[in-house]
């Protein structure tokens, strides 16, 4: 990637979509638990993912839907209500499906206590009884909240893959977002689900977070390297203080520049190529014996609300305050805020409500979409066979604008394929946008972050 004019890329730089999912969830719309209960009568192996939402106190960069809390009572609380949750999707969900994935997501799940921990697998597992050979089971881990206790939990219920946050390991940067967490700290975290076991780790990182630089970043690089994970997600900070508050306690002019993030992260892919890693979809980089760079190789990974993964082909269903599910035809969400999300279950209802119902262009296009933001390049011939339709002229207006890429050497189109080179990887969400319908239409197209 040597020879990049990053002041030229950085012209690219404009607000956009992450597409976790397409339609994107700005076009949720109100639903009710009966215009989603076809969606699921299906046969499908089931992903489960539990939304587990309470942390001590705000990380300023956070865009998570997250209660802030040290109260004991609202975590007995909550069980208690996942619990109940659980039955009444037990009425229209068949429970007996396989299941390929179980995932806990936060918040903080190690918020939790081992004994609370312990509580919720046990109401899981009487639900769902039938669990894939090779299913993943995975949490996300705060390492500043997580003990030897947790883990001897995880792993009497499965736990095979875990992921830790770390963002930066530069003091100042830690500092500004309200996140104190010790090179030490976190190894010793790592060495407790080594020891375990568990032979699949993530790490987490962020750039574009205040007082960044590219020299700052390569220590935290160097120190993550002593880590030794399996996995890698190296997130595009999306600055977004018109939605999140706890983002409006950042000082903007602490920011890094475009042009020094596509610095950063360049750097990023070099450095983890270099060091064993392979780069895998938007944002994620993967040992080559992980089954995550396997499914590139073949053109089958897949991305949804967890990020990236090889588990394609399940139902994704959601439990838990704010947790979005995602089927064939539709996307659905629970309520995000804890006084509508109880009453809902209170009165014996899911307590879905928002979401959208996908009609066939929706399919043509997330599919689309979705291809290429997980294996940077699209199989025009397959595509064909699939929806019987002929690419280039349904999509003629989108190619003419994908030009300035195919200009600027970063896009290849040929009549079998659409390829993206490794620069142009860098600006993926802006290559994909030509085939989105509702971003064009969007009056504040603000309510996304910056690509870059």
């Amino acid at each position: 990637m040597s020879g990049i004019d990053f002041k030229k890329l950085s012209k690219f730089s404009r607000h956009a979509p992450r597409y976790t999912s397409y339609p994107t969830a700005v076009e949720f719309r109100d639903l009710t638990p009966e215009d989603i209960i076809d969606e699921l009568k299906s046969d499908k192996p089931l992903s489960l993912y539990f939304h587990l939402p309470f942390c001590r106190s705000a990380c300023y960069f956070c865009g998570c839907n997250v209660v802030y809390t040290s109260k004991a009572d609202k975590r007995r609380r909550y069980i208690d209500y996942l619990k109940r949750e659980l039955d009444i999707w037990a009425k229209y969900l068949d429970t007996s499906r396989m299941v390929r994935q179980l995932h806990f997501g936060g918040g903080t799940p190690t918020f939790f206590t081992p004994e609370e921990l312990e509580e919720i697998y046990e109401i899981i597992y009487s639900h769902f009884k039938n669990f894939e050979d090779d299913a993943e089971i995975s949490v996300e881990i705060d390492p500043r909240f997580f003990s030897q206790e947790h883990m001897d939990v995880m792993r009497k219920y499965g736990v095979n893959r875990i992921s830790f946050g770390v963002q930066d390991f530069n003091e100042e940067t830690q500092k500004a977002v309200n996140r104190i967490q010790p090179f030490d700290l976190t190894k010793e975290a790592v060495d407790i689900a080594r020891a375990a076991g568990i032979d699949s780790i993530n790490v987490d990182l962020i750039y574009g977070l205040p007082f960044q630089t590219l020299e700052t970043f390569k220590k935290t690089l160097e120190l993550v390297k002593e880590l030794d994970p399996d996995r890698l997600a190296v997130f595009n900070y999306a600055h977004v203080p018109w939605l999140k508050k706890g983002m409006r306690k950042i000082d903007e002019t602490t920011l890094p520049s475009p042009e020094e993030k596509l610095k950063i992260f360049k750097y990023v892919i070099d450095f983890f190529e270099n060091n064993g890693y392979k780069m895998v979809g938007m944002d994620h980089f993967a040992k080559p014996d992980d089954e995550l760079f396997k499914a590139i190789e073949k053109g089958e990974l897949h991305r949804n609300f967890q990020g990236y993964t090889t588990k394609g082909g399940a139902d994704l269903i959601g439990f838990g305050l704010t947790s979005i599910s995602e089927t064939e035809n539709a996307y659905f969400q629970n309520y995000k805020d804890l006084k509508n999300y109880e009453k809902a279950i209170d009165e014996g209802k899911l307590p879905t409500f928002r979401g959208v119902i996908l009609n066939e262009e929706d399919k043509i296009r997330k599919y689309v979409i979705m291809e290429m933001m997980a294996n940077f390049s699209f199989d025009i011939k397959r595509f064909e066979e699939k929806f019987g339709i002929d690419f280039f002229k349904k999509f003629e207006n989108e190619i003419k604008e994908l030009q300035e890429f195919v200009d600027e050497g970063l896009v290849e189109i040929t009549p079998e394929k659409i390829s993206v080179n490794k620069t142009g990887t860098l600006l993926i969400r802006n290559i994909v946008l030509p085939f989105d319908e509702y971003f064009k239409k969007m009056k504040n197209q603000k309510v996304f972050s910056k690509s870059i």
